[in-house]
């Protein structure tokens, strides 16, 4: 049996596999004897719609409960803000979501948010980890929970954050895919009273999401939701990932608008529009360059942090952080929510499309002509232990150019990033939620990131 592991974003494995009852009863009577000696009291409890998700979210509230906490469970399926939402502003202690997020479908997971609202600090998810051993053979006693609607309270979090008087203004279509997740049917209560007119596809359940990965931002993946921009002329496609904390985007014309864009756009929107300016900017070692020369365009300190939006949730803890984004398609508002949303995030994107009365590949258009054109893609690779020891080596011993582009700085918080003197960049590094290696790379010709990401896998290869 694979031993328990939290990575970067919960502990996640395969349905019956290592993601069993009996794990999941472990887990969670570690994770309360955690609790218990943070004095905690009240937990919340969500799920998704993964086969045997309410299942799982019932019997980790009956455990909870039997070991003494008031303990709410979701009366349905929901998206991962809503328990970040939940857990902040309704003043739980812990709140828990049985969920994979973008894993295949024969995933399921273990989420933590802490009372702030973000994901569990890795000290915190380490000492549940130290627990296991206790926890070997005990069984749990089950108890009474309520069970209340907390899609509700989330909904008017999201409409509490949208200048709905824009949404007002002018008549939008908007085709929502919720990737067969938790987001469905959340978009239109979101958008209630405005001129905003949204198509879903895939708004039911499927716990095999189409045979596909509700994985977002890959845009194999988001194939009919381009398609279906196009059939009804829609000015903008909004994909979500399975538990919704993240997004993909779609232009009018039905083209794949990749993460780093969407994550440039919104933060833009943010600073000009929104005329937020009190803070710094936090993304992780996997986001590009355009936001990099944003922040340096109007003034603003950015921070780079290892992947994983626990990390940026950290640095908010201590500090004044305005935004805070990912590669992965996750950003967010930190004082609202330390958390990523997929649902919100992807409206902030319309509000821009609004306000300045411009269509996404226009929006796009201009970011590219003010910052430079960036083309930024990833590949995931089967990881073996060579991998491993050709990352540990060049490490030590990192390349100093690229064809005629010479290494600027080399940052190794989370991989090996090598940063080249155009800004160009490559990333290698060990995925926390999969059992893969990735390779990232951007420059400012398509054919370049090619070419770089060839070299990168060479590299690591040892060929």
């Amino acid at each position: 049996m694979a031993k328990i592991k939290f990575g970067t974003d919960g502990w996640r494995g395969v349905i019956s596999r290592e993601f069993t009852f009996e794990n999941v009863k472990k887990v969670t009577l570690a994770h309360g004897k955690v609790l218990k000696e943070k004095g905690a009291k009240r937990v919340v409890v969500g799920y998704d719609l993964r086969f045997l998700s309410e299942e799982y979210g019932r019997f980790v509230a009956g455990i909870l409960a039997g070991m003494g906490f008031e303990v709410v469970l979701s009366k349905e399926f929901l998206p991962t803000p809503a328990i970040s939402y939940v857990t902040k502003y309704h003043k739980f202690d812990n709140g828990v979501m049985i969920t994979a997020s973008h894993n295949p479908g024969k995933y399921n997971g273990y989420k933590i948010k802490e009372s702030f609202g973000g994901a569990a600090r890795t000290e915190f998810t380490k000492e549940i980890e130290a627990k296991l051993p206790e926890v070997e053979g005990l069984e749990p006693t089950f108890d009474e929970f309520r069970e209340e609607d907390l899609k509700t309270p989330y909904i008017e979090g999201v409409r509490s954050q949208l200048e709905l008087s824009l949404f007002k203004e002018r008549e939008v279509t908007i085709v929502h895919d919720p990737m067969y997740g938790a987001q469905q049917n959340l978009m239109p209560r979101a958008l209630r009273g405005t001129k905003a007119s949204v198509v879903e596809i895939h708004a039911y359940r499927d716990p095999l999401f189409g045979g596909k990965h509700p994985e977002p931002i890959v845009e194999k993946n988001i194939t009919s939701l381009m398609e279906k921009v196009r059939a009804v002329k829609a000015d903008i496609g909004i994909a979500n990932d399975g538990d919704g904390d993240r997004v993909g985007l779609v232009d009018e014309r039905g083209g794949f608008v990749n993460s780093q864009i969407a994550f440039a756009l919104t933060l833009l929107h943010v600073l000009r529009n929104r005329g937020k300016r009190d803070g710094i900017v936090v993304k992780t070692v996997s986001t590009g360059y355009l936001v990099d020369r944003i922040c340096r365009q109007e003034g603003i300190e950015l921070r780079e942090v290892p992947v994983g939006f626990k990390n940026i949730s950290e640095v908010a803890l201590n500090e004044k952080v305005l935004f805070g984004g990912e590669e992965s398609g996750g950003y967010a508002i930190m004082d609202y929510l330390p958390e990523r949303d997929g649902l919100l995030m992807g409206l902030l994107v319309v509000e821009k499309m609004i306000a300045e009365g411009k269509t996404v590949s226009q929006m796009v258009e201009e970011l590219f002509k003010e910052f430079g054109t960036a083309y930024y893609r990833r590949i995931d690779l089967p990881v073996t232990e060579k991998e491993r020891r050709m990352l540990e080596t060049l490490k030590e011993n990192p390349p100093d150019k690229w064809k005629d582009l010479r290494v600027n700085r080399v940052l190794t918080i989370d991989g090996l990033k090598i940063i080249f003197e155009n800004d160009s960049w490559i990333l290698f590094r060990p995925s926390g939620t999969e059992p893969v290696f990735r390779v990232y790379a951007e420059t400012p010709k398509e054919e370049e990131t090619e070419e770089l990401l060839s070299w990168g896998v060479s590299l690591v290869r040892g060929e």
